[in-house]
């Protein structure tokens, strides 16, 4: 089972991306992107990205994220 943990806060984001957490991304209630991880971030926007070809940008104000951890 995994734990959910929301991002909110730049030092959430900051945790996030240096250990490498597993990202899961809601947007207007739906699941948008699952698995990536961050790469980068900023006031605006949230990059993630998942496999070498599949990079996702995310409007960090109209995007709900969450860190996934495997217990």
């Amino acid at each position: 089972m995994a734990l959910y943990r929301r991002l909110v806060s730049d030092e959430d984001f900051t945790e996030a991306m240096e250990r490498q957490f597993r990202l899961r991304v809601y947007k207007d209630d739906h699941i948008v992107d699952s698995g990536g991880i961050i790469i980068r971030f900023d006031d605006q926007l949230v990059v993630s990205q998942s496999s070498v070809s599949d990079v996702t940008y995310h409007d960090r104000a109209a995007c709900e994220f969450f860190e996934i951890r495997r217990r």
